[in-house]
């Protein structure tokens, strides 16, 4: 089909592909991009962690990271040590809390 030459009443169709393709660019900046920052970011926290952070899980527990392991970490809950996933930790407790006046 040669777009160049239209029947009467056939409007072009690369403004619609003009479109699409502006759509998928405004989609990738607002969407896409800033979520694999903050992933990127998120990773780098918990590849930072040691013994003795304070952090939020994801179940709301605020706890003090007793060891660290390769894909696991070891916490105080009290007098208690659980072991949970690196990727529960949602945000380092100094993070999480707003400052108090």
């Amino acid at each position: 089909m040669n777009l160049a030459i239209l029947q009467p009443g056939q409007q072009p169709v690369w403004p619609t592909f003009v479109m699409m393709g502006a759509m998928a660019v405004l989609f990738y900046f607002l969407m896409i991009r800033p979520q694999s920052k903050a992933r990127k970011e998120m990773e780098a926290r918990l590849s930072k962690l040691k013994a003795g952070d304070e952090v939020m899980l994801s179940s709301g527990f605020y706890a003090t990271i007793d060891r660290v392991e390769d894909k696991n970490i070891y916490l105080k809950l009290g007098n208690t040590i659980v072991k949970a996933r690196r990727n529960a930790v949602v945000a380092l407790a100094a993070e999480s809390t707003p400052e108090q006046n």
